[in-house]
């Protein structure tokens, strides 16, 4: 059996292997707390502050078990540099025979027979979506994995990847003409072989889905579980544990149809013409709400003029179509497959709506119109949603989401833990308040697990410095993010741009980039001005690292998961305490189902959930113990209101001020001479 406490040390084989390693003491527990709790197939949730070394600990004590274990992560990012570059440097140190897989979701595999059938369309969107689909096609001939991240060529967002890859509605298992080249399936075959894993949060839930409804299972048995950036875990529990539908599954639906039809039903024509109904039903859903709406209670969506019409209709158009298919179905297995999901969609959409079923008209091989299936009416105002079920409607710029979300997901999950005899390791930067993990331990039904917390080894009153200007309006007020922007522009000048500023909702980011090239082009200061959604999260990141002097405005998808070290970024600016709006629907629910309970909402569930995003946001300062930088938190509530105090204090140990003059002058201060990590 291998020391964990020599692995680490000054001496050991990491030392010896990893370029600028230095041993602490934090890390060389939490890898001995993680031994323990594989060794003894326990459960245990961890946090580590930035610098501790989270990653190698856990791997450490992951390979030196002796069994297989799967490491999800929380994004894609981490998953490709666990792959790719940790866990090869952590190996070879040991010089331990570790076989290692990466599994994705299917739709980041190229599809055989979807792109194939892409090519084969003569209408594509545009000669730029053709163009990337033949380099696909070239990449797919050469390329072992298929994966979709190892072609730089093609960006990742770009729309030929819709035609190119498969999802679970649409694949065809078995009975696809491909099934041999599979690239899924040939990372599943070296999943199995593997004696580590790693995968994300999507996928181990996608399995767990599987799983739950008896229909197979994505990946393999495993002697332990390691899930870091945990913190995501109950989120993605939640969309996992509920089900969707959304306007784009329609239109995909539609399309596929409109595809199959012409290719094994020519002659049936009334296919593609119910397909056409379906995804005109589908497009008329969203100029039925406000532009600026974005989420809705099921019943207050109801309430909107014509939405209950324009449901129905939409509900008419899939049982239309879906009686159709079930005509045609045995014509090809995509057709088949089509009828499936249309089958699904219909049943998703009725239990969305309410209790009350589809009231069944004569079959059309009993000469009956297919037409004939539909509502008597939609559900009343009043109909009682599915219990332990939030329904609720989402709205994106062209889209319509129809969600039914558990009211707590963490009965489902704690049944997953016990089921399985397996370690089960939770780790993350932010999963307690001071220590306190009973908020992320209730979310997911764990309570009466183990816990450890270690502080970062950072120094941070001498790295950083915490600013909270003075005289703020109220975060409510309208003039709010222009005060924030007026607050925020000494420190860019002071910095000289270098910097992150984050908000907590797309309408304030938007608004503050305008405002700040507006002071630029008046003070004739300029600095590159980068914005969510010009670019992939990629993209932006290496273009703000490479600048050395920009300022990148972003909401939710930078303020975690986001690694920039050095002078690149030294201040870091967020416009309000990330609380969860309180109109928001899944919100709302559980808030009343606390207070049911006789709990105290806010401190019980919003507060803990504010500090962890907070903490998530403040943590993209400080990467490195040469780090050095100012956390602007423009919120005064973090200073004026009783709860304040809480918050800060689960922070790192920033020197605090609210003195503009003393944070200019931190960019003046030569910073202390620091050893490299």
């Amino acid at each position: 059996m291998i020391d964990i406490a020599h692995v680490f040390s000054p001496e050991g084989p990491l030392a010896a292997a990893v370029p600028q390693y230095r041993a602490r003491a934090q890390q060389i527990e939490m890898a001995s707390r993680i031994e323990a709790a594989l060794q003894a197939r326990g459960v245990i949730a961890l946090e580590a502050g930035t610098g501790t070394g989270k990653t190698f600990a856990y791997l450490v004590a992951a390979m030196c078990s002796g069994g297989k274990t799967i490491v999800s992560t929380g994004t894609k990012a981490l998953q490709d540099q666990l792959y790719h570059r940790d866990i090869p440097a952590v190996r070879a140190a040991l010089g331990l025979p570790i076989s290692v897989a990466l599994l994705k979701g299917r739709a980041n595999y190229v599809c055989h027979y979807h792109l194939a059938r892409a090519l084969s369309e003569a209408r594509l969107a545009s000669r730029e979506t053709a163009g990337h689909l033949r380099q696909i096609a070239r990449f797919a001939e050469v390329d072992d994995s298929g994966d979709r991240m190892a072609l730089k060529t093609v960006p990742e967002d770009a729309p030929a990847w819709a035609y190119a890859v498969s999802t679970r509605d649409n694949c065809l298992g078995g009975d696809c003409p491909n099934h041999r080249d599979c690239f899924v399936l040939k990372a599943r075959k070296r999943a199995l072989e593997a004696d580590l894993v790693v995968i994300n949060h999507h996928l181990f839930f996608a399995d767990v889905w599987l799983r739950d409804e008896g229909a197979g299972e994505l990946l393999p048995a495993a002697n332990a579980v390691i899930f870091d950036e945990a913190h995501q875990l109950p989120q993605t529990a939640s969309l996992f544990f509920g089900e969707s539908l959304t306007t784009g599954m329609l239109a995909e639906l539609a399309r596929d149809v409109r595809q199959e039809a012409a290719e094994a039903a020519g002659d049936f024509l009334e296919l593609s013409r119910a397909a056409a109904e379906l995804e005109a039903a589908a497009r008329a859903l969203r100029p039925l709400f406000q532009p600026t709406q974005q989420r809705l209670p099921a019943l207050r969506a109801l309430e909107q003029p014509g939405s209950r019409e324009a449901l129905g209709q939409t509900e008419q158009a899939l049982a239309r179509l879906e009686a159709l298919l079930a005509l045609q179905a045995e014509r090809s297995e995509g057709l088949k497959n089509c009828h499936q999901r249309c089958r699904e969609c219909a049943e998703r959409l009725v239990r969305w709506l309410g209790p009350k079923a589809l009231t069944p008209g004569p079959s059309p091989q009993e000469g009956g119109h297919p037409e004939g299936h539909e509502r008597d009416a939609l559900p009343p105002r009043d109909a009682a949603p599915d219990e332990g079920l939030i329904r609720w409607l989402e709205l994106t710029p062209h889209a319509v989401l129809l969600h039914a979300t558990p009211l707590n997901v963490g009965e489902r999950f704690a049944r997953q833990v016990e089921e399985g005899a397996r370690a089960w390791v939770f780790t993350s930067a932010t999963l307690s308040v001071r220590g306190d993990f009973r908020h992320f331990l209730a979310e997911l039904g764990l309570e009466g697990a183990d816990t450890g917390y270690w502080e970062s080894p950072f120094d941070y009153p001498n790295q950083a410095l915490l600013y909270v200007p003075q005289a703020m309006p109220d975060p409510n007020a309208p003039d709010y993010t222009r005060a924030c922007v007026e607050a925020a522009w000494p420190l860019l000048k002071a910095s000289g741009g270098r910097a992150f500023l984050l908000f907590t909702s797309l309408r304030a980011m938007n608004e503050a980039h305008g405002l700040i090239r507006e002071r630029m082009a008046a003070e004739a200061v300029h600095y590159p001005l980068l914005l969510q959604g010009d670019k992939s999260r990629t993209e932006l990141l290496a273009e703000f690292r490479a600048l050395g002097n920009a300022v990148l405005l972003g909401s939710q998808s930078f303020w975690e998961g986001v690694d920039v070290a050095g002078e690149a970024l030294s201040l870091v600016v967020i416009d309000r305490l990330p609380f969860q709006p309180p109109d928001d629907p899944v919100l709302a629910a559980r808030v009343d189902a606390l207070k049911r309970a006789g709990r105290n909402a806010f401190f019980d569930y919003q507060l803990p959930h504010a500090v962890i995003a907070l903490k998530q946001g403040a943590g993209r300062l400080i990467r490195r113990e040469s780090d050095r930088g100012v956390l602007m938190i423009c919120d005064n509530r973090l200073v004026d209101k009783p709860y304040g105090r809480r918050i800060w204090q689960a922070l790192p140990p920033m020197r605090r001020s609210r003195s503009l003059a003393e944070a200019e002058a931190f960019f003046a201060q030569a910073p202390e001479l620091t050893q490299a990590v």
